[in-house]
């Protein structure tokens, strides 16, 4: 039995294989809804979960702070068809990284992906510390981050996947940038469990972190229409009370890595921005052993 978190009206790859029947006597045990990767992964540190998922800097942080977690398998990431922007209304005087200065930036959860790629663009273009921090983060659940920007709540609102491709729909807006015409492709998040967990467990974990990059694997080689299809299925036989719509706006694992393999890159960039700005110890998370990729049948 594997605890877990889920997201209301997305399908999770452990999710789906067990839907695929990749898990084999594996069962998993939803026991709610998260809508915080930082969250997601604490709740795996305080052992509420077996599994948890979040942004990679968010990862770090925690394991500076002397979590005892690894890193086990990527799930999610941004690429050309898959990615966050950094939307504003048509006619805004925010077309690079100096209009940002003393904007309201609304993004889902602070300290994570949104906040740190945007510090990166930032220090990109010249931006000093101090500068940075003129810049208003303001927590926006995902649902309400068009409606804050059109309202006139946030200057700037860091959308993706259904709802940034909804709002584009309705028109007068465009992205300033995004994490993909930023950094290129990447893999963005991981999947983690406690180290005793992972010891006490490793013929469970092998088949978990096996299903999982193997569901992966048929998200990233199966027809878009085809995963459209079967998420759909799975969140209406699932009874949780979802809508179904946002699925429709699928695009892509956002995933480069077959299978979800990890690369150390996708930690060494974030680790470089934290330590850079003193929020991460120098020295105090050593990315090799923050990950491992034993466990993925897609592993050189």
């Amino acid at each position: 039995m594997v605890r877990y978190q889920g997201w209301s009206g997305e399908v999770l790859w452990h999710e789906l294989a067990a839907d695929l029947g990749l898990l084999g006597d594996l069962r998993l045990e939803w026991i709610g809804n998260t809508i915080s990767g930082p969250q997601d992964i604490q709740a795996a540190v305080t052992g509420d979960i077996d599994i948890g998922g979040a942004f990679n800097g968010s990862i770090i942080r925690l394991a500076a702070a002397g979590a005892p977690i690894k890193a086990l398998i990527s799930y999610y990431g941004s690429d050309a068809h898959t990615n966050a922007g950094y939307y504003v209304l048509g006619g805004s005087p925010i077309r690079g990284p100096r209009d940002f200065i003393g904007a309201a930036v609304g993004m889902n959860t602070i300290g994570a992906h949104h906040q740190d790629v945007l510090s990166i663009y930032l220090r990109r273009g010249g931006l000093r510390d101090e500068e940075i921090r003129e810049i208003q983060p303001v927590v926006v659940p995902p649902v309400s981050s068009e409606q804050a920007l059109r309202s006139g709540q946030l200057d700037v609102s860091t959308m993706s996947d259904a709802n940034a491709e909804k709002a584009a729909e309705r028109g007068g807006i465009h992205p300033v940038f995004t994490d993909f015409g930023l950094l290129g492709a990447f893999s963005a998040g991981c999947y983690v469990a406690r180290e005793d967990f992972i010891a006490e467990n490793p013929t469970t974990v092998r088949t978990l972190v096996t299903g999982i990059a193997e569901a992966i694997r048929w998200g990233q080689t199966r027809p878009r229409q085809q995963v459209i299809a079967r998420f759909a299925d799975i969140i209406r036989r699932r009874g949780r009370n979802e809508d179904t719509d946002t699925i429709r706006y699928w695009r892509s694992t956002g995933v480069p890595g077959p299978g979800g393999l990890i690369s150390g890159r996708e930690f060494d960039i974030w680790l470089q921005r934290l330590t850079d700005q003193g929020i991460v110890p120098r020295g105090s998370v050593d990315v090799s052993r923050l990950y491992t990729n034993d466990f993925n049948p897609f592993r050189p």
